[in-house]
């Protein structure tokens, strides 16, 4: 080397500086490829991904072949520059030799070919790994000791050997990964999907239809009476009980029905022989875990009984649905009964109205971690109660308490905070 002409030296140490550039941005393309999109790729028969991912799958050995080769190339260059200085400028050219090559790699050879990979991953990593590949086949056994040694020391740090692949995705970072899809994935469908992420966090009391609102029909009633019930009845499904909610005996389909009421002796006992048995549901039952116990037992409603076995309400595979898909209608009055406008700011609410309901209709951010309804939330704010009219700030929503009945609020009007 001492002997080479000078211009072969330059050569050779632009293409040791070339190399070094290369290592460093296959490091920092294939680190920085995104990891799902790879696999994607690679299952879809993209060469270039599946080469990569392949490679990623023991990164440590990926890191070792590339330090390696970035190392050899850099002190090889290094040794060039020296002599070249020596011949050139005597001991003045060794002094300042390395402060031009550290000036000449960082530029070229780390800090522009980096932010390359960076801005550009696939575009650097995929034909990378044509030369990775052959490359880390060649040096395996010198990647494999130096391997040896650096597992060897993160073991002794507590540390376990890394392998690739083996990341999963958190609910969050599933969820932030959503959010930031952009117009990749349609705003309409990014929500279905977060309020799929969503369905553990929601219980059944939260979707329910309320006790108090149940509409069922009463098997000790007269069958006149029960029949006219039938005609009326605005849902698909009833519950069938006997005397009280809480002993409730069958649910009837109004399609099983439709025989009963066009016979002329028709009793109870054919009314009961129409009634499938009722399917009831935990309280604190999370909704995902619903949504597929329904599925298995090929159900459509069930009621909702506590631990002592009351009846607290009818949850239905439609209200799970709409949980995640939205409600079917944009009318706010048509969307829910118990809201009703007053003006841009001001609504009309029923007590018994569900808080996650008023958030979800009137896009407000109303507590759901504690009481239920808007009655409830009321109590628990007075401590008592209360006598109408009676006026309240409510977690910065102005209340207006409009109806009391039976211990009850029965309606309020409530509006947006004043800005």
């Amino acid at each position: 080397m001492n002997d080479s002409p000078i211009p072969v030296l330059l050569f050779i140490l632009f293409i040791l500086i070339v190399l070094s550039g290369f290592f460093s941005s296959s490091e920092t393309g294939m680190m920085s490829l995104n990891r799902y999109r790879l696999r994607h790729l690679a299952k879809n028969g993209h060469k270039g991904a599946a080469r990569a991912n392949k490679l990623l799958q023991r990164p440590d050995q990926l890191i070792g072949v590339i330090l390696i080769g970035n190392n050899f190339v850099n002190i090889l260059a290094a040794s060039i520059v020296g002599v070249m200085a020596e011949r050139l400028w005597g001991d003045l050219g060794l002094a300042i030799a390395p402060l031009v090559l550290t000036f000449v790699i960082l530029i070229f050879a780390e800090v522009t070919p980096k932010t390359l990979a960076a801005t550009y991953p696939e575009r650097i990593a995929f034909p990378a790994s044509l030369a990775l590949k052959p490359l880390l086949k060649l040096l395996y056994p010198f990647v494999w000791f130096v391997n040896l040694l650096s597992n060897s020391l993160l073991r002794m740090l507590g540390v376990k050997a890394i392998e690739g692949g083996t990341e999963h995705l958190s609910r969050e970072e599933l969820r932030t990964l959503v959010h930031e899809s952009g117009t990749r994935i349609p705003k309409r469908h990014r929500q279905m999907l977060l309020s799929i992420l969503d369905l553990e966090k929601v219980t059944v009391e939260d979707i329910m239809i309320p006790r108090s609102e149940v509409t069922g029909i009463d098997i000790e009633d007269d069958i006149d009476e029960i029949v006219d019930q039938l005609k009326a009845a605005q849902h698909t499904r009833l519950p069938v009980y006997r005397g009280d909610i809480n002993n409730i005996i069958g649910i009837l389909h109004l399609r099983n029905a439709a025989k009963f009421l066009t016979l002329n002796d028709s009793n109870k006992a054919m009314l009961l022989q129409s009634c499938r048995d009722p399917y009831f549901i935990p309280e604190g039952t999370p909704l995902h875990t619903q949504l597929f116990n329904f599925q298995k037992e090929k159900r459509r409603i069930g009621v909702v009984v506590d631990e002592y076995g009351d009846v607290q309400g009818i949850a239905t595979l439609e209200d799970i649905l709409e949980e995640i898909v939205g409600e079917f209608t944009t009318d706010i009055a048509a969307t829910s009964p118990d809201i009703t406008p007053l003006d841009a700011n001001r609504f009309l609410i029923d007590g018994s109205a569900t808080l996650r309901t008023v958030n979800k209709v009137l896009g407000w951010k109303l507590p759901t971690n504690g009481p239920k309804t808007l009655n409830g939330l009321i109590l628990e704010a007075l401590e008592a109660i209360p006598e109408y009219p009676t006026c309240l700030k409510l977690h910065g929503y102005n209340v207006e308490i409009k109806q009391v009945k039976d211990n009850v609020v029965k309606a309020a009007i409530v509006a947006l905070p004043e800005k």
